[in-house]
């Protein structure tokens, strides 16, 4: 059996963290920021440029892409995915990125376990239930559940 071509570590690489940040390894963190108070669970990636604002507890196997910026006093559950690529051209846009589209996640939004988050805006005050697909903004607080996700009622 002949050795791998290329092996890639678990890395955390020229983040920007601000004071008092807990990171469980292990982690691929790189060219990201993350707020003060934050945590960050084990087995998670976080791309470059994402912003992770203050007082938000990401927790394990969740994976944030390039793209997304999450507000302040926010919880992502276990395994939450969020996605920046559309398949728009009928797969996947092998790197060009001027097909991927960004995420605005806002404060004081709580995301379950196992949500798939596409490319949207997510208002302030919103909760997102487990295993919820979002596909559209979401501009009005409330809790938000099912495949696509709607509304179950105002907050």
């Amino acid at each position: 059996m002949s050795a791998p071509n290329k092996v890639f570590k678990c890395q955390i690489r020229d983040v920007s963290f601000g004071s008092n940040v807990t990171v469980v390894e292990p982690v691929n963190l790189y060219e990201c920021t993350i707020g003060d108070n934050c945590f960050i669970g084990p087995f998670v990636e976080i791309q470059k440029g994402v912003v992770v604002g203050s007082r938000t507890r990401v927790q394990s196997h969740t994976f944030i892409c390039e793209l997304v910026t999450m507000g302040e006093d926010c919880f992502i559950g276990h395994g939450v995915m969020f996605i920046n690529d559309l398949f728009s051209e009928g797969g996947p846009a092998q790197g060009r990125m001027d097909l991927w589209k960004s995420t605005l996640i806002g404060n004081h939004v709580s995301i379950g376990s196992n949500a798939t988050i596409l490319p949207v805006k997510i208002c302030d005050r919103v909760v997102i239930g487990a295993a919820a697909v979002v596909t559209k903004d979401i501009d009005r607080p409330g809790f938000y559940a099912g495949n696509p996700a709607k509304l179950l009622r105002p907050l």
